[in-house]
């Protein structure tokens, strides 16, 4: 019998299956910026949907924390519990200075806002479900295992979305991940090595971390990107086995990792694809699983320079504009003509730059 949670309780009417929380964002001291990661990139991509009037924060689903009962369904008690040695969650999070702070701190300045966000995943899920759609501004922990962090993941929170899903949720038996971070996941391909209901799908630089032999044993297609791939190529590949894949395994709900980290000039991706070309990608996805009619959770994931937030936002402004997040207006914006207007104008302002 699943043990009860507050994250698939259903949301207030009317929200958009977007799930955000001010509490994703990692700050204290400026240790942060250690690590080439943007810790505040989830709060400006919501700054930038607000701006662009395609949210208010009435309009959002609120994440919430996930428990240590939540993570329990997937990650071993002994994992968790090293998570309260601060040198562990260092080695994680590769901001060596976090070995020095008491752990109490860690745990509020670091690892709850980790922990918000892989609630924020399990709560997409269901949302994805219901909705046909979700996406949390967060998330995308992939390195993460059952039991081992690393690269900046320290709670399986792709994992813990797929297998609450499989426990709670009727109809739904069946998940494809399609990993399009500059990194292999190899949290979650270790996580579903011999599991037959989870295909994966992952492109990745071949070069870089985490250079995972056995976790690749468990994708069953596998795109090996070499250093510098650029738009043409990488769209094209993109394309051929996002469908490819879609065909092969008829999945009741496909995971997206949107890692953002392929970005040309990226630190720690070695590719050099352009704001266009990731905006075109998570069009890719979204039309072949929406053509479908399977749902799709989307994850954030990797993006190490300051123009991500920007992306993403102007991406998820694109997947409006051409109707892949669903035709219906959430209930307090119907009486919003203007609403939609301004999205269209936003988009094709995109379109304009990405021209010019």
């Amino acid at each position: 019998m699943p043990h009860r949670t507050e994250l698939y309780e259903d949301p207030p009417l009317g929200c958009w299956p977007i799930v955000y929380s001010p509490d994703y964002n990692i700050t204290f001291m400026g240790l942060e910026k250690l690590h080439p990661f943007d810790a505040g990139k989830w709060g400006k991509i919501i700054n930038f949907l607000k701006e662009e009037k395609l949210i208010a924060d009435d309009l959002i689903v609120q994440a919430r924390e996930a428990t240590d009962e939540d993570l329990l369904v997937v990650h071993t008690r002994r994992y968790l519990n090293k998570l309260k040695w601060s040198f562990v969650v260092a080695t994680i999070t590769e901001i060596p200075p976090v070995a020095f702070l008491p752990n109490f701190i860690v745990q509020r300045k670091v690892l709850k806002p980790l922990r918000t966000q892989t609630g924020g995943t399990i709560m997409a899920g269901k949302l994805a479900v219901d909705r046909g759609w979700a996406i949390n501004v967060g998330g995308g922990f992939h390195h993460c295992s059952s039991d081992k962090g690393g690269g900046f993941c320290a709670y399986a929170d792709i994992t813990l979305a797929i297998k609450f899903l499989f426990e709670r949720v009727q109809g739904v038996s069946r998940a494809t991940i399609i990993d399009l971070d500059a990194h292999q996941g190899n949290g979650h391909e270790r996580d579903f090595m011999d599991d037959p209901r989870v295909y994966i799908m992952d492109a990745y630089n071949r070069y870089i971390y985490p250079g995972d032999g056995f976790a690749k044993r468990a994708i069953k297609r596998k795109v090996e990107l070499e250093w510098g791939t650029e738009d043409t190529e990488y769209l094209q590949k993109v394309q051929t086995h996002v469908e490819g894949a879609l065909n092969e395994f008829k999945p009741d709900i496909v995971v997206y990792n949107a890692g953002t980290d392929i970005l040309d000039g990226d630190p720690l991706g070695g590719l050099a694809i352009s704001p266009q070309g990731i905006v075109k990608r998570d069009e890719v996805v979204f039309r072949a699983a929406r053509s479908r009619g399977v749902p799709v959770l989307m994850v954030t994931s990797g993006g190490y320079q300051k123009r991500t937030a920007r992306i993403i936002a102007d991406s998820i402004l694109n997947l409006h504009s051409l109707g892949l997040l669903g035709r219906q207006q959430p209930a307090c914006a119907l009486g919003s003509p203007s609403l939609d207007q301004m999205v269209r104008d936003s988009a094709k302002d995109f379109s304009n730059l990405a021209l010019q």
